[in-house]
């Protein structure tokens, strides 16, 4: 039996053919599906949860202005246009003075703010109106003979199993899916583990600044960001075992605004807390991402540090390369191009993974030591003053180039 084929005791009862078979209605996945659309060539996307679980996870809401752009191409972007927020750098908060990082002045180019939830939604639209709707509440995935000649996927719907035939298996369903799951046994898996984790709310209260805002504290990082103008979304740094029922809302916003407190910008406005969440701050990556037919995509190959806001820029920058790769392989029959994937999405990946730590680092609190403190600071107090450091900066949260253009001719 080959590496990838854990058959079941149960045949299939009902069966398909496609060419590609996507795993997760995330923003890779769902992205994935656009490009392949856009190329003719078949997909069909299987996802474990729920439309309206998919639909309302939040997520993500920095955007680069490469996804953007890609997203426009795409044709999924009217909306994001008209409702996203359009910011030209972030605030950085440093002993109660507030620093402005203009990035669009030295590049010319900017960040969006539009909630991962938003993108996923017209995504999900988008698919619905050719024809290619995914397939919601697909059970108990499996991944079959993905290094043999035969890949295939089974999944239960409605108490009926269902396999899928296809050339290949895109696995975009997270750090915890099957897809990873599958591979693990054949990669090397890379990983960093920070000794804190992000308290964020989601809020109904008027942004503190016009941009997203670090303010490094002795005490810990606090972010304060923004989904609309009267919705915000802060987090606190707090040890990484903490509990979502530690803080009461009293406190949260007390902390958020001993960290963010200025002697330049009016007190931090605070409101009705209607969303918690706690996120571990980790660095993953996977590597190869691929083996045979099978491969990874997005978090299922890697995690990035909410600090950078990398995460969902990379998933589509792994579809950009994986549909590429694609077009290749059915415009010529050949598979130099899905060979190279890893190869080709990596670089890009630990520029993000650089970034991410970069800013985590400088950011955050790692000990009592007063000279750590003295050593991030007289960083931050660089990147503010210098418009060198702020040009490099800025290349990368804007967005570096993807590796590759999405459609192959």
């Amino acid at each position: 039996m080959r590496r990838g084929t854990v058959r079941t005791s149960d045949a299939p009862q009902h069966s398909t053919r496609t060419q590609v078979a996507i795993i997760g209605a995330g923003p890779a996945g769902l992205t994935l599906a656009h490009m392949l659309a856009g190329q003719g060539i078949d997909a069909v996307v299987l996802e474990r949860q729920t439309e309206d679980h998919v639909r309302s996870r939040v997520r993500a809401g920095v955007i680069e202005n490469s996804t953007v752009d890609v997203l426009t191409e795409l044709g999924v972007a009217d909306r994001l246009h008209r409702e996203a927020l359009v910011h030209n750098g972030f605030y950085i908060r440093l002993e109660r003075t507030t620093h402005h990082l203009d990035f669009h002045r030295l590049s010319g180019r900017n960040a969006y703010v539009y909630g991962q939830a938003e993108i996923v939604a017209d995504l999900i639209d988008g698919l619905r109106a050719v024809g290619r709707e995914p397939v919601f509440r697909a059970e108990e995935v499996s991944l079959h003979d993905f290094d043999g000649t035969a890949p295939s996927v089974e999944y239960m719907l409605d108490g009926v199993r269902h396999r899928v035939d296809a050339d290949v298996i895109a696995a975009c369903d997270g750090f915890h899916g099957v897809g990873r799951a599958t591979l693990a046994p054949y990669t090397e898996t890379l990983e960093r583990t920070y000794p804190f984790a992000w308290l964020g709310i989601l809020a109904r209260s008027t942004p503190v600044t016009e941009e997203g805002m670090y303010c490094a504290h002795p005490d810990g990082l606090s972010v304060h960001s923004m989904r609309g103008p009267q919705l915000s979304r802060q987090y606190l740094q707090v040890p990484a075992d903490t509990r979502l029922t530690d803080f009461t809302d009293e406190q949260i916003w007390t902390e958020l605004a001993r960290r963010s407190a200025a002697d330049d910008h009016p007190p931090l406005q605070t409101g009705e807390i209607i969303d918690r969440s706690l996120a571990p701050l980790r660095s993953v990556v996977t590597q190869p991402m691929q083996l045979g037919s099978l491969f990874l995509l997005g978090d299922a190959a890697h995690i990035v540090p909410p600090t950078g806001a990398k995460g969902l820029n990379l998933a589509v920058s792994d579809a950009c390369v994986l549909s590429h790769a694609l077009g290749a392989f059915y415009a010529t029959g050949k598979r130099e191009e899905l060979d190279a994937y890893t190869a080709r999405a990596l670089p890009r990946i630990w520029q993000a993974q650089s970034f991410s730590w970069n800013l985590t680092s400088l950011l955050h609190k790692f000990s009592d030591d007063p000279f750590d403190w003295e050593l991030r600071r007289a960083r931050l107090l660089r990147w503010t003053s210098s418009l060198d450091e702020q040009r490099a900066l800025g290349e990368i949260y804007l967005g570096l180039p993807f590796p590759t253009s999405w459609r192959f001719t």
